[in-house]
């Protein structure tokens, strides 16, 4: 009996998690329309990053991924969650699911370059002489090359979290856990999703052609969390 409380404990945090991402996601779509979607305009400089933090701090992390940073963290619990629903059937396609998201979003975190992009602008804003200001901008030109939108600093921590999610959609697929469809949706969206990434960081000149793939893949991969959520929740229940 204490075993199946902890994996009803699993199972909501999990869920609840997976909600909170939800909602941000949705947040961020708003946020994207709001802001006309083009990725082009985003800037590609230290330079102008830092002019953008001083107009509007805000658009500034969400331009470098900050809330991508946080929803990375929070499903950490909602994947291993996932796993654990699967512990009795098909445990080998999830739990390598889980091992990969893990290690693409400690990549992804790690790198990136939100925050201390915003200490760094503070210090352009403060400089006094030319010098440092250059110093800074070098500063701020590394922290970019490694992780970027867009970026292929960036590209292994995306890609391996949007290959869990793929992996994770095949377990589901085959474990009899979460319905067919959920999988599928997950398997779609998802593939979706990583052929974004290459071509928004290997093939730059067509970013806003890219967004033709993201904005599909994008919505599956929220209907996939949508689903998978319901079912954490009713397993909970079912625990």
């Amino acid at each position: 009996m204490k075993a199946e409380k902890q994996w009803k404990n699993v199972y909501i945090f999990g869920a609840v998690t997976a909600l909170i991402v939800i909602i941000s996601t949705i947040l961020d779509i708003i946020v994207g329309t709001v802001t006309g979607g083009d990725i082009s305009a985003i800037p590609n400089t230290a330079i102008d990053n830092f002019v953008q933090f001083q107009d509007n701090w805000l658009l500034g992390l969400y331009n470098l991924d900050m809330l991508n940073y946080f929803t990375t963290i929070l499903m950490i619990p909602t994947y291993f969650a996932l796993c654990a629903a699967h512990r009795q059937e098909n445990i080998a396609y999830t739990l390598l699911a889980m091992i990969i998201y893990f290690i693409g979003a400690t990549i992804f975190i790690t790198n990136n370059t939100a925050l201390p992009m915003l200490e760094l602008s503070s210090k352009y804003a403060a400089s006094t002489t030319e010098s440092q200001k250059v110093l800074i901008a070098s500063a701020g030109e590394a922290l970019l090359a490694r992780g970027a939108h867009g970026s292929p600093g960036a590209f292994a921590g995306f890609f391996l979290s949007a290959t869990g999610s793929l992996i994770m959609s095949f377990g589901m697929l085959k474990g009899g856990v979460f319905s067919r469809s959920t999988g599928y949706t997950g398997i779609l969206g998802s593939a979706l999703l990583m052929i974004y990434i290459i071509l928004v960081t290997f093939v730059p000149a067509i970013k806003n052609v890219a967004i033709m793939v993201a904005a599909p893949g994008g919505l599956l991969a929220l209907a996939w969390m949508i689903m998978f959520t319901i079912k954490l929740f009713r397993l909970r229940s079912k625990a």
